[in-house]
């Protein structure tokens, strides 16, 4: 096998392949485009002429096998420049029709544009054999699709440029000699092209490859579904295509009367639809895939065609909306099969394995050259029959129109079942196309592929971490690997934004908890925590006793957030073992997490340990206020407490404790105070006792720091199992003279008396 070329020599041969398809854009227009379509109905030529001359255009796929016979002596690049050149070359007979036309020998103009354009279909045929080979070789690595559709995206603008200039020339009834003179500039921009594609490398081929005849091809092809079912979506949407817009120029010159050069003015809103789909599929095909743009390009197209079907016959004479009408038709019919058949191609490489790619490549124009011939010939043929039975041109084109309708909605049941090839599902791509979020992300992602500044990397991936988009994950994986750490970090951080990660960005998260601890680890265990990795359980239980105290206590919480029951008595145990302030702090918020009661009794003895510090403080009365269910009412109150200075926490303290208290007390007296006592529930009578003490005992643990009351009062509550763990510890608590000392922890107890005095009138009331 040839050597694949490299990064900058790929470079070149895609900017001498752009240069090329210049030229051979220009060429096309000037020569084949519509303007031969144009010169022959200037000629008066019947709609079978005309559908054969558009079906002579598919000739050229038959002589592939040809191609594929030079290919055996000859290099393919030698084969293509060659083809290219003479295929211009035999345009020659189409510049001397005008003048035969001139001097009144119409059937010999007519016959000397036949040959000449089926002499240049024939030559395009056999130099055709080295498209998709090069085509392949040049699109090679991620960012194939948006290659290939850059490539439309040339080709359109310069068919928009072309088309313009034609209609310029031509007016509304230019002199005959006009179109020689088109020809032959099409003729000098063939031959350029075909200089031009000789310097382009020859692409790997295999060097002994077996001869293979195309019926083994054809029936290799059958013998895979996946390919047997894009052969067949193939031969329509070719026919379909070619027969739809090939006959939109005969349906604007006989239904609507139009001049050449008004005919020539739409076909560049045809080529601004063709650039506008190349544009939107560049944009999107490496981010979406191929076959989600394939069906909703053949539902543009199939909407195209709904307006021709529906349009009024009195509305024909009027010439602004005939314009407007035909200018749509030409950009929205473009738009959607254009885009169809360049988005099939890329469909089609990512399909087929390279090694099959040039016996393959034969098999798919061949398709597509069978059904664009058979098409265009029997629409040309249906046409005059229902002009010969009476038929008028605008419902003969309404008939023919409404069969291509038929035939486009099969096509999309069809292309249901295709191979995804890596695709998002069509309603996901839906989504994202109409996603602003979607949209801006692939745009950064765009622009960090493009980007060699490290420092303009980290500020597209802080965007990317504001514009959080599952499409971003492959590009912020590839930025997981850089050697910059801060690139890394910021990679990380996006991803951490991300709804769901998938298998790869899962495998390469473990692999960062092992290989990179004390730099990215830790946000990698984040990560899989707060996603709900599982697989990753086993990995975390070891690095919680990591030497990386950021990444142990991350795998904790991890682990937490995993439900990992079973792990949460070891990290108790670590937690009262290590004298790492941040490490018991991330241990405390592990516990909240896991909103255990059995963790209250480890809370309480972290804060008798030597004077633990403030923040660890906070983060165990908030990881008891989870666990108790309280901490959304509780954090309000603790940040008030904290806004004081030292020497007044003590009597704020007890003023918010005591305020609690007085505000559940009111809170029953507003439910409850009114009922009479009935004898028969006791647990009226009840609730009226613990309501009317409340303050008292908040009052005496708050201001004498005296418990003995409120742990009465605790244990007086009726408590199901559930909260019996709670009621018993907190009870002991309020008694232990250590804990006593700590003011947050009595604002917590009493807070939470409180809480529960107002959940007990809820039930009763």
């Amino acid at each position: 096998m040839t050597a694949p070329l490299s990064p900058y020599r790929l470079s070149k041969a895609r900017d001498l392949y752009n240069i090329f398809n210049v030229f051979n854009s220009l060429s096309w227009n000037f020569l084949v485009g519509s303007i031969v379509t144009l010169f022959a109905m200037r000629l008066k030529a019947s709609s079978t002429y005309i559908g054969l001359l558009n079906a002579v255009l598919y000739l050229a796929f038959f002589f592939l096998p040809l191609g594929k016979l030079l290919a055996r002596r000859f290099s393919i690049v030698g084969i293509f420049s060659f083809a290219w050149t003479w295929r211009a070359l035999c345009m020659i007979a189409a510049v001397f029709a005008p003048f035969a036309a001139a001097a009144g020998h119409r059937d010999l103009a007519l016959g000397l544009l036949l040959l000449g354009v089926g002499l240049f279909h024939v030559t395009r045929g056999i130099g055709m054999i080295g498209n998709n080979p090069i085509l392949s070789s040049l699109s090679t690595g991620p960012d194939r699709g948006s290659y290939m559709t850059q490539i439309q995206i040339i080709n359109s603008a310069t068919g928009m440029f072309s088309g313009f200039a034609i209609a310029i020339l031509l007016g509304r009834e230019p002199p005959l000699y006009l179109y020689s003179v088109i020809f032959a500039l099409g003729i000098g921009s063939g031959v350029l092209s075909g200089v031009l594609v000789k310097k382009i490398p020859e692409p790997p081929v295999e060097e002994n490859g077996k001869q293979i005849k195309f019926f083994t091809i054809f029936k290799e092809a059958l013998a895979q579904p996946s390919l047997k079912q894009f052969v067949v979506i193939l031969f329509l949407m070719a026919l379909i295509s070619g027969v739809s817009r090939a006959f939109l120029v005969v349906y604007s010159r006989e239904v609507f009367l139009q001049s050449d050069g008004m005919v020539s003015l739409y076909t560049v809103f045809g080529g601004l639809g063709n650039l506008m789909i190349g544009l939107l599929i560049k944009f999107l095909v490496d981010r979406i895939g191929a076959k989600p743009i394939f069906i909703l390009t053949i539902f543009i197209g199939l909407a195209s065609m709904i307006p021709i079907i529906f349009f009024p016959s009195g509305a024909i004479e009027s010439l602004t909306t005939g314009i407007l009408f035909l200018s749509l038709i030409f950009f929205v019919m473009n738009f959607g099969f254009l885009g169809a058949e360049g988005i099939a191609q890329t469909y089609f490489l990512g399909l087929v394995p390279m090694d099959l790619m040039l016996d393959m490549g034969i098999l798919y124009f061949f398709i597509f050259g069978l059904a664009g011939a058979g098409g265009s010939f029997a629409a040309g043929l249906l046409l005059d029959i229902m002009s010969g039975i009476g038929l008028s041109k605008f419902i003969a084109f309404k008939i023919l129109y409404i069969i291509m309708l038929g035939l486009t909605v099969f096509v999309l049941v069809l292309q249901r079942k295709l191979t995804p090839l890596g695709a998002l599902p069509f309603r996901g791509a839906l989504e994202v196309m109409f996603s602003f979020r979607d949209l801006r992300a692939i745009a950064l992602l765009d622009r960090l592929n493009k980007t060699s500044d490290s420092h303009e990397e980290e500020v597209l991936l802080g965007a990317l971490h504001d514009t959080p988009s599952q499409l971003a994950i492959k590009g912020l994986l590839e930025r997981a690997r850089s050697p910059r750490l801060a690139i890394r970090l910021e990679s990380l951080r996006a991803m951490e934004t991300l709804k769901t990660l998938n298998e790869d960005a899962e495998r390469a998260l473990m692999s960062d908890l092992i290989n990179n601890p004390f730099t990215t680890a830790y946000i990698s265990a984040r990560i899989l925590g707060n996603h709900s990795v599982s697989s990753a359980i086993p990995l975390l239980r070891e690095l919680a006793a990591s030497r990386d105290y950021m990444l142990a206590g991350e795998a904790m919480i991890a682990l937490a957030r995993l439900e990992d029951e079973a792990f949460r008595p070891q990290i108790e145990r670590i937690i009262l073992k290590t004298k790492n302030p941040r490490l018991k702090i991330m241990g405390v918020e592990a516990f909240g997490i896991y909103r255990s009661p059995n963790s209250l009794s480890v809370l309480l003895d972290i804060l008798r340990s030597a004077n633990p510090p403030p923040y660890l403080r906070d983060e165990v009365v908030l990881a008891m206020a989870t666990i108790l269910n309280t901490q959304n009412l509780f954090y309000p109150i603790l940040v008030r407490f904290l806004e004081t200075d030292q020497k007044s926490a003590e009597n704020l303290a007890a003023t918010l404790a005591l305020d609690e208290a007085e505000a559940a007390f009111e809170y029953y007296k507003s439910n409850l105070g009114g009922r009479r006592l009935n004898k028969k529930n006791p647990e009226l009578v009840l609730i009226a006792n613990h309501a009317k003490n409340i303050q008292a005992a908040v009052s005496a643990y708050s201001g004498e720091k005296g418990g003995a009351s409120l742990s009465r009062w605790i244990l007086e509550l009726k408590e199901d199992s559930d909260g019996a763990i709670a009621q018993a510890v907190l009870a002991e608590a309020a008694l232990d003279d250590e804990l006593t000392a700590h003011p947050r922890l009595r604002l917590l107890i009493a807070h939470w008396a409180a809480y529960k005095l107002k959940l007990w009138v809820n039930r009763l009331k």
